[in-house]
């Protein structure tokens, strides 16, 4: 089982609902291996965030990130399609913003 793989089980059932440091790091940590295991996948990325976004309050993050929680179940879930925007709002609504590095 991969990293990514095995924390989803972890990001579902076993993270508390604050977002402190040490848990911060680690769904970062989470998203790094996603991105890395998946070959850049945006559905595995999108799938990721709502792993996360389901292990904590939907429909507060939903409100922060001035959505419907059935819109933003539905844009994250495996069959959903959401936009950069909403990938954006959603990486916020966790307390995280989107960064690029040069990979030549």
């Amino acid at each position: 089982m991969t990293l990514a793989a095995s924390w989803v089980t972890l990001a579902v059932s076993h993270l508390p609902v604050a977002l402190g440091p040490s848990v911060a790091v680690d769904v970062v940590a989470y998203l790094e291996a996603v991105i890395e295991e998946g070959g850049d996948d945006p559905t595995a990325i999108t799938q990721a965030l709502g792993a996360i976004a389901r292990s904590r309050n939907l429909s507060d993050i939903a409100r922060r990130a001035g959505m419907s929680r059935e819109g933003l179940y539905k844009a994250l879930s495996a069959t959903g399609n959401p936009s950069f925007a909403t990938v954006v709002k959603v990486s916020r609504a966790l307390g995280m913003r989107i960064h690029f590095e040069a990979i030549a």
